[in-house]
């Protein structure tokens, strides 16, 4: 039953997504534009209303970790972040990357002024050292926290 409970939870916090985005994409559809003024304020209040009221639900299933997950699971997520940023960044650069590239990125910011693009760039790149940096401090942390242990267990024998 407690497998059972957690799968409804789980579907529950996908549905919840899902009626999210389903919201935004009316809001933002061709389709409101082809309606009238009337219509589309009516249209937009009630999206609105609905997305408050999908927002007021809080669903969570948390899986129970122990501290050595817990880092790992915090570094594969930097890792996933990372590959992320990289894909922005090679969108954003007129060198070939070394990844792949988020190509919808690249037609906005190539869309964008010279100067704007700059910018984004130079954010991407501060965005990718801070990542770098907090992959090296929680790595440093965690040998640190593992040479104190390894020390007290000797000083015990």
């Amino acid at each position: 039953r407690v497998e059972a409970f957690r799968d409804a939870a789980s579907a529950m916090e996908q549905e919840k997504e899902i009626l999210l985005e389903m919201i935004h994409n009316i809001q933002n559809s061709q389709d409101m534009r082809h309606i009238s003024e009337g219509e589309r304020e009516e249209l937009n209040l009630t999206a609105n209303r609905l997305m408050g009221r999908t927002l007021t639900v809080e669903v969570s299933v948390e899986t129970i970790r122990n501290a050595q997950q817990i880092v790992n699971k915090l570094l594969d997520d930097l890792e996933d972040a990372k590959i992320r940023l990289m894909s922005l960044y090679g969108a954003c650069t007129s060198d070939v990357p070394a990844g792949p590239i988020d190509q919808k990125f690249q037609s906005v910011v190539i869309g964008c002024a010279i100067e704007d693009q700059k910018k984004i760039k130079r954010r991407l790149e501060t965005l990718l050292r801070n990542l770098e940096n907090s992959e090296k401090s929680i790595t440093l942390l965690e040998h640190q926290k593992s040479s104190v242990r390894q020390s007290c267990n000797s000083k015990q024998d």
